[in-house]
């Protein structure tokens, strides 16, 4: 149901507390207008400065403080009409006010009257959450977005310098940026892009996006510049994520599929299941924010489920986002126990989290890393909560050439003046993070010689060191163990046994 007919009907069926939570207060005005036009009733819009506008009475204001001096004219008003009452949450701590609108309420509902309260925060006290109705007001939808984005065009075209020709592929992806912003942010940074660059550019969409993340506090907008073609191996998870490059699109949605919810990544230290994770935002050319949950415990009670929920607000505001989340079994760590180490904070805030991914409907693709999955939560891990769960193993001989290939490559350097099989065989179980390392000892032995790296160099490096796989041979066993049947493998191979103990 639309805003404007929510409103409606509960200002005709005589609700007379309203309580209108945004941060869109021209918007809300405006909308309001509209009701009470089509109601044929009167508007007045009151703040704490200006008092009530239009004015009710003609009389000299009284000595009353000015949100006690509004509610006592509404009282003694006897015509009907819809009274705006902006940022009057901070009124709410006030005990007068509390007891004037709680004798208000049969009142004015009798006559025709209806508060709308309207504030960026819900500040609800306990005497009055059973008399006030509470309606959230959405962001602009696609529709609204796409109105206003053309109007702007038409107010800019002809001003010198200024391209107002947009083709259709490209008004898309704009109007796509534009969703999760307020109408006003929208209006600001088409404006601003205007002027920075002659014409709407969805980079600047992207930077306003950047804003809301930083004034969250709670998440962290991570500019990803890696890309799937730097990953090696992992053929299986590479096309899944391929199919689903344009899931999170309207052309998607009415093909019948569903947003896509997220993925989790398991597996061995060092493989690249962050690596993934930030290629997927480059991949499908979305913004990537990072979760640190960390950040959403804090000292004050209440304090961390508060901070969780301003998070999902936060994402969905960006939406379409992925959500990274980097070693989620520490971030949830202690719900178990969470009754009696922390008073049940963590177990809240896991569960807040837990609704919100079972239920979201806001394109937000959630990405999270584990290294020990017996640290997770069961509930977690069943079905619902993910799109897919793949686990990450130690790469082939085939993925380690790859991935000397990918760092070879990265490092100035022609990989094919390399034996990548004689190093792909003098790297077995070793992850990709390490191969990395070994390089870069490698360019430093080179550098020390005064000479350029060669095969030898990184063979020795190889064997200097000793891998994760060895060093924690029986957690890694454990960990294959469980995702042997619960867990989709990210590569096409499936490993035998013989390889696998050879491997660790």
């Amino acid at each position: 149901m639309k805003f404007d007919q929510q409103i409606e009907y509960l200002v005709r069926s005589r609700h007379a507390l309203i309580y209108v939570q945004t941060a869109e207060e021209r918007r809300a005005e405006t909308e309001l207008r509209v009701v009470a036009e089509r109601l044929k009733r009167p508007l007045h819009v009151w703040t704490n400065t200006q008092g009530l506008l239009p004015p009710l009475t003609d009389e000299k204001p009284s000595k009353l403080a000015p949100d006690l001096e509004a509610l006592t004219q509404i009282w003694q008003h006897k015509g009907n009409g819809l009274f705006m009452l902006k940022d009057f949450h901070a009124s709410l701590n006030d005990s007068r006010v509390i007891r004037l609108l709680r004798d208000l309420n049969p009142r004015a509902a009798k006559n025709g009257q209806t508060l709308l309260i309207v504030s960026p925060v819900l500040k609800l006290p306990v005497e009055l959450e059973k008399e006030i109705t509470v309606v959230e007001m959405p962001l602009p939808d696609r529709t609204a977005i796409e109105a206003r984005i053309r109007d702007l065009l038409v107010v800019m075209q002809g001003k010198d310098g200024i391209d107002t020709q947009i083709e259709p592929q490209r008004f898309e992806e704009i109007v796509l940026a534009a969703q999760g912003l307020t109408m006003e942010e929208i209006e600001n940074v088409c404006l601003k892009s205007f002027v920075q660059f002659k014409a709407l550019n969805v980079e600047a969409i992207l930077e306003e996006k950047q804003q809301i993340v930083r004034k969250s506090g709670v998440l962290e907008y991570y500019a990803s510049q890696e890309e799937l073609k730097n990953v090696g191996g992992m053929d299986s998870l590479k096309e899944w994520l391929r199919k689903r490059r344009a899931s999170l699109t309207d052309k998607a949605r009415e093909f019948g599929l569903p947003a896509p919810k997220g993925m989790l990544l398991l597996g061995v230290q060092g493989c690249g299941k962050s690596l993934v994770a930030k290629s997927i935002a480059t991949l499908w050319g979305l913004p990537m924010l990072r979760f640190d949950v960390g950040r959403v415990f804090g000292s004050l009670v209440g304090s961390s489920e508060q901070n969780m929920r301003m998070a999902i607000r936060t994402a969905e505001a960006v939406a379409p986002c992925v959500l990274w989340i980097d070693e989620m079994e520490k971030a949830f760590a202690g719900v178990q126990s969470s009754g009696m180490s922390d008073s049940g904070t963590t177990a809240r805030v896991f569960a807040t989290f837990l609704t919100w991914l079972q239920e979201k409907k806001a394109s937000v693709f959630v990405v999270a890393t584990a290294n020990d999955v017996s640290l997770l939560p069961p509930e977690l891990l069943r079905k619902g909560r993910f799109d897919e769960i793949f686990f990450i193993d130690l790469p082939t001989q085939a993925e380690r050439e790859a991935i000397f290939t990918i760092h070879i490559a990265k490092r100035k350097r022609d990989p094919k003046k390399f034996n990548l099989k004689k190093l792909g065989q003098a790297t077995e179980g070793f992850s990709g993070a390490e191969i990395e390392q070994i390089i870069v000892a490698g360019l430093f032995s080179a550098f020390d010689a005064g000479r350029d790296l060669t095969t030898d160099d990184l063979q020795t490096e190889a064997a200097n060191m000793v891998p994760l796989s060895v060093m924690m041979r029986e957690e890694i066993d454990e960990l294959r163990s469980w995702a042997k049947m619960r867990a989709r493998p990210a590569s096409g191979h499936e490993a035998s046994p013989k390889k696998r103990s050879a491997q660790a």
